[in-house]
């Protein structure tokens, strides 16, 4: 059972993923290339926002990342004073 939910898990993933990465490419490489009147516009917020997005996400990312490798080096050596100490 186990086995069927993280394959269903993976391919929700994976499906996610997909959609993501065609919506950013059309977003931020064909567009510019399609005239303004055009209707598909209303489905895509504007340019610059192509360019935002992944510069908050990749900042939020970086210091989460960063934040959990300073617990670790802090728990880590708090775990080796306190048996230095024992």
């Amino acid at each position: 059972m186990s086995a069927i939910l993280d394959k269903l898990v993976g391919l929700a993933m994976i499906t996610v993923a997909t959609v993501v990465f065609v919506y950013y490419t059309i977003w931020a490489l064909i567009l510019p290339f399609v005239d303004e009147p055009n209707p598909i516009h209303q489905f895509f917020p504007a340019r610059e926002w192509a360019v935002r997005i992944p510069l908050a996400l990749l900042l939020v990312g970086l210091t989460a990342i960063g934040s959990f490798i300073g617990m670790v080096m802090v728990r880590t050596a708090a775990k080796e004073k306190k048996k230095k100490s024992a």
